[in-house]
């Protein structure tokens, strides 16, 4: 498998594009994105499990349900959550003017939002920016480019990547892209990200492969703790590549498997990396433990203690936090076979701040020193066992303050 460039456009017969409809008070960023098949698609989704949920998050569940889509339109600047009937009509009618657009069924087109939640979406604005500009659509780098500009709402990065691999002795490519930076924390979901590949793969398998890659990924990232009500993962896979069909168990089922894994680990990173206020990568690596499942707990709550996020904004190796975090998680470990390192990614340094629960003596100059680095991993040995797993995070900064503390403004 190798990495390739063109985002959501990579694989063939896929267009994105992006327009600027007057949601966001800013009068030049782009608002309304879609992304569109040639051909009708297999699909599969996740979505949030916060009940408060997003009308899209209704609408879209509703359009996928059968495995089918072939094009997402997706606004940013409102969330359209918590705005009752009015919202999920609003949803619709969104669905219903990108299948218009299209030419295609409306229940072939699912929906996604990002914002401001409880207030209306302003859906005549949708309406006209879409009657007067159109959507220009295109199979290039600038088509994904604008239509990933257009969700993006705090986000200081673009987050996207495809890759390529040869299945059943075809070339077959995924690609990409993802908007979240705040209000991170997903349920079987994340933000909203979305995927395309030109494999062909049937709704089941579709389905079983993103589930997988999810709960390995968005489903090991923290940012704030805050599940949103608009969480959501969708892939389309429109069969151009001219592969057999995949199918659970198949020949190829396992390397895309492994492929559509590696595209969703590298986009929650990005978006830990990308943390509002965030000034580091996190990386927490439980081994040892009873198993995956055990690891997984740990690390993910390590990851999203704001206690250990605090210590390594401020350079703080305060590992009891770390063991007190791995204590209350509800997972089955043995606190005295605990051992604790700091390490700077990029360097390579390390230095071990505990071992078998208890202190060691070591340089507060070197632990400071990795801790300020701008990717570092908290590696732990939770005991004996197999189990190993990875999570993702950032500090916790006072610029995360600033933020949330004037968002709608």
């Amino acid at each position: 498998m190798k990495e390739i460039s063109g985002g959501v456009c990579a694989p063939k017969g896929f267009k994105a594009g992006g327009i600027r409809c007057g949601i966001k008070a800013s009068a030049t960023k782009r608002d309304l994105a879609i992304i569109c098949s040639e051909k009708p698609c297999s699909a599969a989704g996740v979505f949030t499990v916060n009940k408060a949920r997003s009308a899209c998050v209704t609408v879209s569940k509703e359009h996928i349900k059968d495995g089918a889509l072939q094009a997402v339109i997706i606004n940013s600047g409102n969330a359209n959550a918590c705005t009752g009937e009015a919202g999920v009509a609003a949803a619709k009618k969104m669905a219903s003017l990108g299948a218009e657009l299209l030419k295609i069924d409306p229940h072939q087109v699912a929906v996604a939002s990002t914002g401001v939640i409880g207030v209306p979406l302003p859906i005549e604005k949708i309406e006209q920016g879409l009657k007067e500009q159109g959507l220009p659509l295109t199979d290039n780098e600038e088509g994904f480019l604008q239509a990933l500009e257009a969700i993006m709402t705090t986000d200081t990065t673009k987050k996207y990547a495809a890759f390529e691999l040869e299945i059943d002795g075809k070339k077959v490519r995924l690609g990409g892209m993802t908007k979240g930076s705040g209000m991170i924390h997903p349920n079987l979901a994340t933000m909203l990200c979305f995927i395309t590949t030109d494999a062909a793969v049937s709704p089941q398998a579709l389905d079983t492969c993103l589930r997988r890659a999810a709960q390995r990924s968005f489903n090991r990232l923290s940012v704030d703790g805050d599940t949103s009500t608009n969480d959501m993962a969708i892939v389309m896979a429109n069969g151009e590549a001219g592969n057999s069909t995949i199918t659970e168990g198949s020949g190829g089922y396992e390397a895309f498997a492994q492929a559509l894994e590696t595209l969703c680990i590298r986009l929650a990173r990005e978006i830990a990396r990308d943390g509002e206020g965030a000034t580091k990568l996190i990386t927490v690596t439980v081994s040892g433990a009873r198993d995956e499942k055990t690891a997984e707990i740990l690390a993910k709550s390590v990851v999203s203690s704001s206690l250990v996020k605090a210590a390594c904004f401020g350079a703080d190796a305060n590992w009891g936090r770390i063991l007190c975090a791995m204590g209350y998680s509800g997972a089955d470990f043995d606190p005295e076979k605990v051992d604790v390192s700091f390490v700077s990614v990029l360097e390579g340094e390390e230095v071990m701040v505990c071992k078998d629960g208890s202190a060691l003596e070591f340089s507060e100059d070197d632990a400071r020193r990795i801790l300020g680095c701008k990717e570092l991993e908290i590696r732990i040995k939770a005991g004996t066992g197999q189990g190993n797993a990875e999570a993702w995070g950032c500090d916790l900064t006072y610029d995360y303050v600033k933020i949330n503390g004037d968002y709608r403004s």
